[in-house]
């Protein structure tokens, strides 16, 4: 394998098709989900909530950390990806076994023996999800993109459609776990068509001992993670029912999507270009400092813009019998409005080989998550919701701490990055709120309003404060322009 030059070009190309890979692809997905929660219950998305804790707790297992190790590498080679693909493999076939037998242990725990058969079939997706890891991980080594931006747009499109076709004929529950698992086998095929590395007889122990030595403390992170993240889903299933914990995975899901689509392509990017240069502080520093001031800029207004027409767009969007989820949406704005914050700093920290200090800030994480989850859910579920949001807000300040020292990058210096977005975002959403109260519209017209008045004011706040991220960002569209022309 020929080792790849991170030229400043092929930086931009490929987190403009990273960006259009997560943005196109979940788009669709949010066009998706709009129609399938129309014609599903509350319900039947708490129990694939429930589901989906354990199915991702057995891929962190089963993915080992595998793929970052073989990114971070700037040696892996076929021997090193056809050993980790054939240990994945065995790996997805051991866990899919754990989980079912165990499959009517959480059923019974959960009261609802639908479990079973959804958890044993949906666990299908490990083998699936095992090879589409190796699989990116080829892809983001050498920035390609644009085959992830295909892959995912034609994946995330048929798999909607046999989830809507399902719902149609009345398959209920079932029209979810056609959607997921589908997603995975296509996924998994559609990679197979466009990745050209193919698995070598190629076996090392001692290869993947060395990539074990990265991988597993990227394992355990990824553990603790995952586990905590998907508490909250666990207590409330336990403590109160399917429909609201239906609510709560459905408020976070608006969200969850766009500060995912940014959050994802700066990780994607981020990793191997800081990799490539590990021993580079200094580039380091000032590409991750723009990108924490563009994703600022982007995110910051959709996250505070989302959460002032929450009521509007939920009402329009998936009926009346939503509405118990826009709390929930409201809520959770405030933790995923820094999320890729948290991101950037920890693939800064990873890039650098530094594996062992993202243990430990998950670790030190997860110790709050869990004393946070005990201390308010006693309190109901609302309070619940509130101390994850806060948790995602103080875990920025956490994620940015050894950075101090490895980058030479403060805190004043992160906040003065984000500090210009965060305030024109709070002053846009104030005005959009403020609106929605002595507006009488119907929902469906007053939502259309509260967007293009959100973008115009946003706009103007931008020019009024010459805004660097929005400057820079006029640039880039100028000289792409121009060379259109």
């Amino acid at each position: 394998m020929q080792k790849i030059q991170f030229t400043k070009r092929k930086l931009i190309t490929s987190f403009i098709w990273k960006t259009l890979e997560k943005g196109g692809s979940q788009l669709i997905q949010f066009f998706i989900s709009i129609i399938l929660a129309r014609m599903l219950s509350p319900s039947d998305y708490g129990v694939i909530a429930l589901i989906t804790i354990f199915i991702n707790i057995a891929n962190a297992f089963v993915q080992s950390g595998f793929g970052s190790a073989l990114i971070q590498d700037n040696n892996s080679s076929d021997l090193e990806f056809s050993t980790v693909f054939y240990f994945s493999i065995f790996s997805s076939i051991i866990f899919y076994f754990l989980l079912f037998i165990s499959a009517p242990f959480i059923a019974n725990f959960y009261h609802s023996f639908v479990l079973i058969k959804v958890i044993r079939i949906l666990g299908v997706s490990l083998l699936f999800n095992s090879i589409v890891c190796i699989q990116n991980a080829f892809l983001a080594k050498r920035l390609n993109y644009k085959k992830n931006f295909f892959g995912s747009i034609i994946t995330i499109s048929l798999s909607g459609a046999i989830g809507i076709i399902m719902a149609y004929k009345n398959f209920g529950l079932w029209a979810l776990v056609g959607q997921n698992l589908s997603y995975s086998f296509i996924m998994f095929l559609v990679l197979c068509f466009l990745v050209e590395w193919r698995p070598k007889l190629l076996f090392s122990f001692s290869k993947l001992k060395k990539l074990y030595s990265y991988s597993w403390k990227l394992l355990l992170s990824n553990l603790i993670g995952t586990f905590c993240n998907n508490l909250q889903s666990l207590i409330i299933g336990r403590r109160y029912n399917t429909s609201q914990l239906g609510y709560y995975n459905r408020g976070q899901t608006f969200p969850q999507i766009i500060s995912n689509t940014l959050d994802t392509s700066i990780q994607y990017v981020l990793f191997p270009t800081f990799s490539s240069r590990s021993d580079d502080i200094l580039f380091i520093k000032e590409k991750m400092r723009k990108s924490i001031s563009l994703s600022a800029y982007i995110l910051l207004p959709c996250i505070f813009g989302m959460a002032a027409i929450s009521r509007p767009m939920i009402i329009t969007l998936l009926t009346e019998k939503w509405t118990n989820c826009i709390i929930f949406l409201q809520i959770s704005c405030i933790g995923f409005a820094f999320m890729p914050i948290q991101t950037a700093n920890l693939t800064a920290i990873n890039s650098l080989g530094r594996s062992d200090i993202y243990l430990k800030l998950e670790i030190i994480k997860r110790i709050i998550t869990i004393a946070t989850l005990i201390l308010t859910t006693p309190f109901g579920i609302y309070p619940l919701a509130i101390g994850q949001a806060i948790c995602n807000i103080l875990f920025s300040f956490i994620n940015a701490f050894p950075n101090k020292k490895l980058l030479n990058y403060k805190y004043y210096e992160q906040i003065e990055d984000i500090l210009p977005a965060l305030i024109q975002s709070l002053l846009m959403a104030s005005l959009i709120f403020f609106l929605n109260k002595i507006l009488t519209f119907q929902n469906n017209i007053l939502l259309i309003i509260d967007i293009l008045i959100g973008i115009i004011v946003y706009i103007i706040f931008s020019i009024i404060s010459h805004n660097k991220s929005f400057i820079y960002l006029i640039k880039i569209f100028k000289e792409r322009k121009s060379k259109t022309i």
